[in-house]
């Protein structure tokens, strides 16, 4: 196992922005980069999936064959055994108990170190039992890891790295704040309810600075942000951008704990509540680490300069 060599897992949007970072990266050292990959990816005669492939060997990553759902702990963990670094880029969509099983894997291979799939609210602060059962895998995750680096016999170290929204989802209009095509802007739970947002981009660039500067970056929480804004800001960035006349509506949480009631499975919904709700949800941008360490990160006003309406 080489000290530079890393593991990604997974090459869909973030996946792939974080391998981008991590060959571009200024002060890249001399890495062995793989990402993991479905063995029917590996070979799919899909012309798509044979150019990501090709992209991907161009930048000189390896293709290494796994799959995260359908391998055992066991299997998971003799594949990561061969890296110091996994960074773990996929989760989005994987079957509850996905993550779980990613790191006891990492941990029975006793990887150096580990980038779990948290990018995105800080769980200790939302807590179990929130209105996204989701949710409470991650909490697990961060158990478990926890109770590991309690023991003076687990060797790894991980760093979990809080990014809040992808920032596009603050313009995805079933999750509400902003629908483009019929011009609506909401506050979840009121127009001061704060959120934290970053893209896929910043995200890869500050995984990949922490990769190669961890510094004093070590099993912890960090957080990330491009922006942190108010929903009543959102609105009124919106409206500057695009002009023209807006309907303005307030999802207070009275209204969409009812509609959760009233649809208990609808995941959005579950998201909205806990958006609403404005608990782990947002950070001061003094508290990033990009802040601290003088990177500038897209916030949203720029954002909306490469969007049309």
């Amino acid at each position: 196992m080489s000290s530079a060599s890393i593991l990604v897992l997974g090459a869909g949007e973030l996946g792939n922005a974080v391998i981008n970072a991590l060959t571009s990266h200024p002060n890249k050292p001399a890495a062995n980069i793989a990402v993991l990959l479905r063995s029917s990816t590996l070979n799919s005669q899909d012309p798509q999936k044979q150019g990501q492939n090709k992209r991907l060997l161009s930048l000189g990553v390896a293709l290494e064959a796994g799959d995260v759902e359908a391998a055992s702990v066991a299997e998971l963990a003799q594949i990561f055994g061969k890296y110091h670094t996994i960074v773990s880029c996929t989760g989005m969509y994987l079957a509850p108990g996905s993550q779980l099983k990613l790191t006891r894997a990492v941990l029975e291979a006793g990887v150096a170190r580990y980038f779990p799939w948290q990018y995105g609210i800080d769980y200790d602060v939302v807590g179990g039992g929130s209105a996204q059962d989701l949710f409470d895998e991650q909490l697990e995750v961060r158990n478990l890891l926890r109770s590991s680096a309690a023991s003076a016999s687990s060797p790894v170290d991980w760093v979990i790295v809080s990014t809040g929204l992808f920032m596009s989802f603050l313009l995805v209009p079933e999750f509400g704040p902003v629908d483009l095509k019929n011009r609506v802007l909401r506050g979840l739970g009121n127009w001061d309810t704060p959120v934290s947002a970053t893209t896929p981009q910043d995200i890869g660039r500050m995984v990949a600075e922490i990769v190669y500067d961890p510094r004093d970056v070590s099993r912890q929480v960090v957080y990330v942000a491009g922006d942190t804004v108010t929903y009543g800001r959102v609105a009124d960035l919106v409206e500057a951008r695009f002009g023209g006349s807006w309907t303005r509506e307030i999802w207070d949480l009275d209204f969409l704990q009812k509609r959760l009631q009233a649809e208990p499975d609808n995941g959005m919904v579950k998201y909205q509540n806990v958006f609403a709700a404005g608990k782990g949800v947002a950070w001061d941008m003094s508290k990033t680490i990009n802040r601290r360490r003088g990177i500038d990160l897209e916030d949203f006003e720029t954002y909306l300069k490469h969007i049309d309406a």
